[in-house]
């Protein structure tokens, strides 16, 4: 599975961005697919998650600001983000959760800058 993200850049605090994540090759195992994201100098935080059947869970440090959603004949899928904080500054990552015959392995994007302004 490969995983595409686009949509990052620089937004002034207030504002809105949506980041999208395509996914390539063997996506029919896919089983969920989210964003996660890394702000400078701390780890990794878990952010949104939908399944294929369209159920969400969100971090909430995020709920109410972010919205998760996914195309499936795209085999994308979004993170809508408002009201943006300088502390929404991050490397956001998709990741595809993958199962097959007992194999469960999670996928990850490249990563896509985000910079809030203040």
């Amino acid at each position: 599975v490969q995983l595409q993200a686009f949509g990052g850049g620089l937004v002034q605090a207030g504002g809105s961005l949506r980041l999208s994540c395509t996914a390539s090759g063997s996506i029919s195992k896919i089983r969920s697919m989210g964003w996660h994201r890394q702000p400078p100098g701390k780890q990794r935080e878990f952010l949104a998650t939908i399944t294929t059947g369209g159920i969400t869970n969100y971090a909430d440090s995020v709920k109410g600001r972010v919205t998760i959603s996914r195309d499936n004949a795209k085999n994308t899928v979004y993170l809508q983000m408002d009201s943006l904080r300088p502390e929404d500054t991050a490397v956001y990552y998709c990741v595809a959760d993958w199962q097959s015959y007992g194999i469960e392995k999670d996928f990850w994007g490249q990563g896509t800058l985000v910079t809030v302004s203040s």
